[in-house]
């Protein structure tokens, strides 16, 4: 169906945008390995590094974002981004033009805006993927020009325009997520029979969450009824130092404190319960593996979308939603108390994870794009 065809990407910006398009070029290589892939996306993202590296030929456009500040500086950058914004379709349309695409899809961040509107103006077929709840303001745009929309979450459907029905795709998951083993990992990181708790704020870390989570171990690590794994990201690194002044951790080893988690398909394949952000990604992530989650979504994220991802799980009572100006290190001992007393209700939410997951993402949305080339 795609071998022979020309497939642009368009995204960049962040992981929760760059990762799920490389999973399913990914896809799309291996089960079609005579389609021509090419990325589009800016020279100074993370996309510039991720992509090359994973063997994909790469374009980039100059775009970036508009400024919420209302002062001087923002106005000056606002007045960039408009200037560059009306270079950017040039560029993008000197590049569809040389790569003649069969089609063209894009995974969020600003850069997808410019390439998929002159992509829908030329009538090259054209798709996007939502990975939130909360739709971005570029796919808000987008939804009323392309061919199809792709969701994660249903909920995004009603807080957009799209041209024809969305479709429920879900969010690629890596496939060592999918095949991990709760038995097989508990084995491998030496843990008896006590739950497991694993918590973290992401690779930089999350003040809020790491002090919570430090409260919580100071106050009950003494039971000695459950594991404690814990990343504090790299700003965080410290609060190993500190608890280790107050705990004498060789004697502790149910505590497991790390800057930052290299193998988190073990660790979440063996944790009872997860304590978290809510990105995308992670909650992908933590529904396929049936978990029950704290979650503690990032107050700065566009358009609050973190919040409306918790909220489609606790909604579903799959996981707690606790708001970071609620998020204290009581709030997480009350919770945990509350949980760990409770088991076939942690049983219960982890199950309700679980029937949210969507497995085969990748092929969903492949299947998408394949029903928008033209023959």
């Amino acid at each position: 169906m795609l071998n022979g065809k020309k497939i642009l990407f368009a995204t960049g910006g962040t992981g929760g945008h760059i990762n799920p398009a490389l999973a399913v070029a990914g896809y799309v290589r291996e089960n079609y390995p005579k389609a021509e892939i090419l990325f589009v996306g800016t020279a100074d993202r993370m996309e510039a590094q991720l992509v090359p590296a994973a063997g994909y030929d790469f374009r980039t456009i100059e775009i970036q974002g508009f400024s919420r500040e209302l002062n001087l500086e923002g106005l000056r950058h606002n007045i960039k981004t408009v200037e560059l914004l009306m270079k950017s379709e040039g560029q993008a349309k000197k590049i569809i033009e040389e790569f003649k695409p069969d089609v063209v899809i894009g995974f969020g961040g600003y850069v997808s805006g410019p390439v998929l509107s002159v992509a829908a103006r030329m009538g090259i077929p054209t798709a996007v993927h939502e990975q939130n709840a909360f739709p971005g303001i570029t796919n808000k745009n987008l939804a009323k020009k392309v061919d199809v929309v792709m969701l994660t979450a249903p909920e995004a459907e009603k807080l957009l325009k799209p041209k024809n029905p969305c479709v429920v795709t879900g969010l690629p998951i890596r496939g060592e997520i999918i095949s991990a083993n709760k038995e097989f990992a508990r084995a491998e990181m030496k843990l008896d029979s006590r739950p497991l708790i694993l918590s973290m704020g992401g690779s930089l870390g999350a003040r809020a969450i790491n002090e919570a989570v430090k409260y919580l171990i100071l106050k009950r690590y003494e039971k000695k009824d459950c594991y404690y794994l814990h990343a504090t990201g790299k700003a965080g690194a410290a609060m190993i130092d500190d608890i280790g002044k107050e705990v004498d951790l060789n004697a502790n080893p149910q505590i497991m404190l790390r800057e930052y988690i290299n193998d988190m398909d073990r660790c979440l394949a063996a944790a009872d319960l997860v304590v978290c952000r809510a990105g995308a990604s992670s909650l992908s992530e933590i529904q396929a593996l049936g978990k029950p989650s704290i979650l503690v979504p990032y107050p700065y994220a566009a358009e609050n979308h973190q919040y409306y991802n918790a909220k489609t799980m606790s909604d579903r009572d799959a996981a707690i939603l606790i708001e970071e100006k609620d998020f204290t290190g009581e709030r997480l001992l009350e919770e945990v108390e509350k949980l760990l007393s409770e088991p076939e209700r942690l049983k219960k939410m982890g199950e309700n994870a679980k029937n949210m997951a969507i497995l085969d993402a990748s092929q969903r949305i492949t299947e998408c794009v394949c029903k928008i080339v033209k023959n």
